[in-house]
């Protein structure tokens, strides 16, 4: 194929996404408000409680099976080495932009944690179906593609909400934390100053009320200095004991186990367990009406979650304040360095043997690194209320120019390793 016929058929996914974004955004707007804000809100939750973990369960269960996760063993790891490096640029970009604390785990999750789901969802099945399409048969193409893909969906979800989900966290308890310090010092009266509170000054909260998985931290923050005084005068197994009960508490189970990591888990269990398989996937096991009723919520993920980022682009453009160097700093980092170091590592794995020789896996593996940032992370800003105005901003930048970006990527990518 020549790189007019690669272009064209790297574009046309891409363009596909772009259309139902523009519709979003469109349904969007205040003289239509379909998709106005607390639509959005609860159609997110849709998303998340019911629509993802029915596409990952469902995709995971055809398509994987013990023999494939074997063959596939790089997938995560990849998707780890994607984390790793998105989190170490990431570090410059905050120190460079001398970003507001509450906004470092914002940024460090845009740069480490890409769209693994919908946007793969789009790519591949519509390049496997494109007549110049490098990868041979269409059907074969599909049904490897989606095996693929819903490995990349299911690991590309525990490691958002175990990783993503804590850093934000800690970001915005910091900064929390910081700002009930200042209120502290602001109440307290000194010779000559007036006895009025502080609080009594303000007109508005310095938070919202009902930020409260916020705030549930502060008194265990507060409290840690005496107790790490007092672990310095324990022993070294107590001590580190102690620690790790600390640590372990503080890490939410609740999160991690997220609706999309339990339909992993259930995807992963029907798929690589022979009886269970039998009994749910095909078209005369006997259960098969749970899978299919599955199917039939998990068709509805893609457009909507598309929809939902169109009506997000357009609160993008509404706001402002968000540092430009910020935003620059994660569109070269999504679309320039972090595309560069896929190239290496794929290519080196694959020298190396790592990696079959199949051309659609290793695609797959390059476009992991090439994707904008997940749209899960803006339901974590949501959670925590930290970061929501300017990750919308940062996502119309990074989804506008994904136009550009996944075009020219998914056209060099084919032709390299075909």
């Amino acid at each position: 194929m020549g790189i007019l016929d690669l272009f064209v058929t790297a574009s046309i996914p891409v363009l596909k996404f772009l259309l139902v974004a523009v519709l979003g955004s469109f349904l969007a707007i205040d003289c239509i408000d379909v998709l106005g804000d607390d639509a959005r809100k609860h159609l997110n939750k849709v998303v998340f409680y019911v629509f993802s973990p029915a596409l990952i369960a469902t995709n995971l269960a055809r398509t994987i099976t013990l023999q494939s996760v074997v063959k596939l063993w790089f997938m995560p790891l990849n998707i780890l080495i994607t984390y790793i490096i998105g989190s170490a640029l990431g570090l410059i970009v905050v120190k460079i932009s001398r970003a507001p604390s509450h906004l470092k785990g914002v940024i460090l999750g845009c740069c480490s944690a890409g769209n693994l789901g919908s946007m793969l969802l789009v790519i591949i099945p519509a390049t496997c179906k494109e007549k110049e399409s490098p990868f041979g048969d269409p059907d074969i193409c599909y049904a490897h593609g989606m095996a693929y893909v819903s490995l990349s969906m299911a690991v590309g979800a525990i490691y958002l909400w175990t990783y993503v989900y804590n850093i934000v966290r800690i970001s915005a308890s910091n900064s929390s934390e910081r700002v009930e310090v200042n209120a502290s010092i602001g109440n307290q009266t000194f010779p000559g100053q007036s006895s009025k509170p502080f609080s009594e000054c303000c007109r508005e909260p310095l938070l919202p009320s009902d930020n409260r998985s916020i705030s549930d931290y502060h008194a265990d923050q507060i409290s840690m200095p005496s107790r790490f005084t007092e672990n310095l005068k324990a022993p070294m197994p107590i001590n580190f004991k102690h620690n790790l009960k600390t640590v372990a508490g503080r890490v939410n189970l609740k999160r991690i186990f997220a609706p999309s990591t339990i339909g992993a888990i259930v995807g992963f269990i029907i798929g690589i367990v022979p009886q269970v398989r039998w009994s749910m996937i095909g078209a005369s096991a006997p259960l098969r009406v749970i899978e299919n009723s599955a199917s039939l919520l998990s068709d509805a993920s893609v457009p909507v979650l598309t929809l939902i980022v169109g009506g997000n682009l357009k609160k993008g453009l509404t706001e402002s304040g968000t540092p430009v160097l910020l935003i620059v700093g994660v569109v070269i980092i999504r679309y320039v360095l972090q595309p560069l170091f896929g190239v290496f590592v794929v290519k080196g794995a694959a020298h190396f043997g790592f990696v079959n020789s199949d051309p659609l896996y290793q695609f797959v593996l390059l476009l992991q690194y090439a994707v904008p940032p997940a749209l899960n992370i803006g339901t974590i800003t949501q959670l925590f209320g930290a970061g929501q105005s300017e990750y919308s901003v940062i996502m119309l930048w990074t989804y506008a120019l994904a136009s550009i970006s996944l075009t020219f990527w998914s056209t060099f990518f084919m032709w390299m390793i075909t």
